[in-house]
């Protein structure tokens, strides 16, 4: 049985008076991957940063390795091992690359082992080593965000979230970001995935959860959502 990592009950979150997300439920296993899907507006992005602290629900609780952190700031949550690579990238364009990797490993655990969490990061993208003395603003979009997947690496996650890492992303690059994220999973490391690319987020995960106007409206294993016809249907175009 895995240990439950990420438990979230019943979650409302709102701006302004008005509900964004409404009774979310969901959990995260440590060693599992699993996405969350959805199309734009459906509140996908509060979840994220309601989980990272940059958003305070209205009700319900959130608990990470059986500690509540709904009331807890983001700088508190990092250092537990949550991370976030967020929507956009949020690079620092005018740094160079091997900078943008060191802003990473800002906690006290992390600068101690930014030599490993360095070679970590070449071994899965070798183009940084070779480029690392490059603003990290030219560097092509695809690139960028294999910069930002590395930088939030070195702070060390022990459960690492995605906001649509392919946005924006051709094919190929968006085959390489998934094609990432699964050599993370085999190395153990717990992802919660949120993204509009459904047959490859489903092909790469363990579970999902499908978030419509904010409220969830399927859940289960991913090869059993795969071939559910609803969401072939309704998300796959088929």
């Amino acid at each position: 049985m895995l240990n439950e990592m990420l438990k979230i009950e019943m979650l409302n979150v709102g701006y302004a008076g008005v509900d964004v997300l409404r009774d979310i439920s969901l959990c995260v296993s440590e060693g599992e991957i699993v996405s969350v899907l959805g199309a734009n507006g459906g509140g996908k992005t509060t979840l994220l940063k309601t989980i990272s602290g940059l958003m305070r629900p209205t009700s319900g609780t959130i608990e990470f390795m059986g500690e509540r952190i709904d009331e807890r700031d983001p700088h508190e949550i990092c250092m537990k091992g949550l991370i976030q690579v967020p929507e956009g990238r949020q690079l620092f364009p005018k740094m160079k690359v091997i900078d943008n990797l060191k802003m990473g490993a800002y906690l006290a655990e992390a600068r101690r082992q930014t030599a490993q969490s360095l070679e970590r990061v070449y071994n899965l993208f070798p183009l940084f080593q070779q480029r690392k003395l490059q603003k990290a603003g030219l560097l092509s979009g695809g690139e960028q965000q294999m910069l930002a997947i590395g930088r939030a690496l070195m702070s060390m996650p022990k459960l690492l979230m995605l906001d649509e890492p392919s946005e924006g992303l051709s094919p190929l690059f968006t085959a390489n970001i998934f094609d990432t994220l699964k050599v993370l999973g085999e190395q153990g490391l717990t992802i919660l995935l949120v993204s509009q690319e459904v047959e490859l987020s489903l092909s790469l995960s363990n579970r999902a959860y499908v978030l419509e106007n904010g409220q969830i409206k399927l859940e289960g294993k991913s090869c059993d959502l795969l071939n559910d016809d609803k969401v072939r249907e309704s998300y796959l175009g088929m």
